[in-house]
């Protein structure tokens, strides 16, 4: 028996992602997710509705965007922000978006190389003039770099992450940091290989990079990314200003424990602003994320060229980095991804790099990386992502020319039914108008074009569905046919 993988493969090509466009709403999509799921996913999640997912892990809040053909498709908010005063999470929401901080980063250095400050190869003690890295032995064949520091192949082994601190606390300067002050609540950056020759991930390096880009732009950080990236894209809900302004906490979600609750402070401030400092909603990523898309096809130049804009999409030879996002293939697909892990906050950021859609999903709690990766996978299945798609199969024949005949109307209703293919999935059989309609759970409808009394035809792929009868000649089943593969799928009424 093939696998239900193997079934939702064929049906996500016999029925392609155009055909919802054209059937289903924003709202139909929204309600798809929200509620509980028609095919199994990890750890029985898929059982749940997105008010008892949020439940299941204690997450008080979630704000979601969805891009489709390069456009917010639609963006909502869930929950609450802040259990403390009960305050709801809308789309103007704002919530530390913590290491998906890095790749919007990188695109202010790419904007610095652009201008000509430096290039992506140039050593970075040549652009540091407040502090300088010792690289020791590990630097005699090759610097650190921007390019290196970006992508997280640098040679520096910091290992940590940053825990923030609370606002009342005394907070150090990134030169500080670097020089290992007592005020630093990490370690230092050290150098533990030569650079490019492993992928390491490194918040210390992409802070270096901060007060390098600072140093060369001789302008505070926060004002750096507002002019160069945040304002040019229209990322008005943003800022790296740390700690967040009053005007913005006005609607800021607070940070929660593992457990939904307060943990004192209603937030940490962050001085390593490249590597974890952004502020911002679902809307303002997804803004960045089409930004970089529509850069990378020539359809936008308010930050970077097109030329340019592919150092963020193109792995820099070690590892899965480019400069400032992972790239990965998924499916039949190419992805650019960050995501982010804050004190109170968790969030992710997917979009493909060819066709146009994206998620940005933010939450308010130290569990909400659950439910963020669950919603995930919702969108890209509800939205028939090519993330879970399967290579075309090879070996056999192209179709063949297929010729539409007539089917008396009492005939087609006996095929009038659910069909079940496997425990999760099923394809509803309907007559509408005197044509069969076919609708597999969770997708669209699609037409059956009849090419015998019991075997039909979809036009949009190389798909055959063929009817069977007991020897009574009652309706029993139907068999899906397409690449040489055969799926069969039992009558239930």
């Amino acid at each position: 028996m093939k696998s239900h993988a193997t079934v939702l493969a064929l049906l996500a090509i016999a029925l392609p992602a155009a055909m919802p466009a054209q059937t289903r709403s924003a709202a139909d999509y929204m309600a798809a997710i929200e509620g509980a799921q028609p095919t199994a996913g990890p750890n029985d999640l898929s059982t749940l509705t997105i008010t008892a997912l949020m439940a299941r892990f204690n997450v008080p809040g979630v704000s979601i965007a969805v891009i489709r053909d390069h456009q917010i498709h639609w963006a909502k908010g869930y929950g609450i922000a802040d259990v403390a005063t009960g305050a709801p999470v809308n789309t103007e929401t704002m919530f530390q978006a913590a290491s998906i901080s890095k790749p919007v980063a990188a695109m202010a250095v790419l904007r610095a190389v652009q201008d000509g400050l430096f290039t992506l190869d140039t050593d970075i003690n040549k652009i540091l003039t407040s502090w300088k890295l010792d690289g020791g032995e590990f630097t005699k064949d090759g610097p650190v770099t921007p390019r290196t520091l970006t992508s997280h192949t640098s040679g520096l082994g910091d290992g940590f992450g940053f825990p923030g601190y609370d606002p009342k606390d005394s907070v150090p300067t990134v030169v500080q940091f670097l020089q290992g002050s007592k005020l630093s609540n990490v370690g230092v950056i050290f150098m533990e290989r030569p650079p490019m020759t492993l992928m390491e991930y490194s918040g210390g390096g992409v802070t270096l990079m901060q007060q390098a880009l600072t140093d060369a732009r001789k302008r505070p950080f926060a004002d750096i990314m507002r002019d160069d990236v945040l304002r040019p894209i229209g990322m008005t809900r943003s800022t790296y200003e740390q700690p967040l302004p009053e005007s913005f906490d006005r609607n800021a979600a607070r940070a929660h424990s593992g457990e939904g609750k307060a943990m004192g402070a209603k937030w940490h401030v962050y001085p390593e602003q490249a590597a974890a400092g952004l502020w911002t909603t679902p809307s303002d990523l997804a803004r960045f994320v089409i930004e970089v898309e529509r850069s990378a096809s020539g359809q936008s130049n308010r930050v970077l060229s097109r030329a340019i804009v592919q150092e963020m999409l193109s792995p820099v030879g070690v590892g899965d980095y480019a400069v400032g996002f992972a790239i990965q293939k998924m499916g039949q697909g190419w992805y650019f991804a960050h995501g982010g892990s804050n004190w109170g906050f968790r969030g992710t950021v997917l979009a493909h790099k060819v066709k146009g859609y994206g998620l940005a999903i933010l939450t308010n709690a130290d569990q909400g990386g659950a439910v963020a990766n669950e919603l995930s996978r919702r969108i890209q299945r509800v939205y028939e992502w090519d993330s879970f798609a399967e290579p075309a199969p090879r070996g056999y024949r192209p179709p063949v020319a297929r010729t539409e005949i007539t089917v008396a109307e009492s005939v087609l209703q006996t095929y009038v039914g659910e069909y079940q293919l496997s425990p999760q999935l099923s394809i509803t059989i309907t007559l509408e108008e005197g044509r069969l309609q076919a609708l597999p759970t969770g997708q669209s409808k699609a037409p059956l074009f009849a090419e015998a009394a019991d075997k039909f035809f979809l036009r949009v792929a190389n798909v055959q569905v063929t009817f069977t009868r007991a020897p009574s000649g009652e309706v029993t089943g139907l068999i899906l046919h397409q690449g040489g593969r055969d799926q069969t799928g039992r009558k239930l009424r």
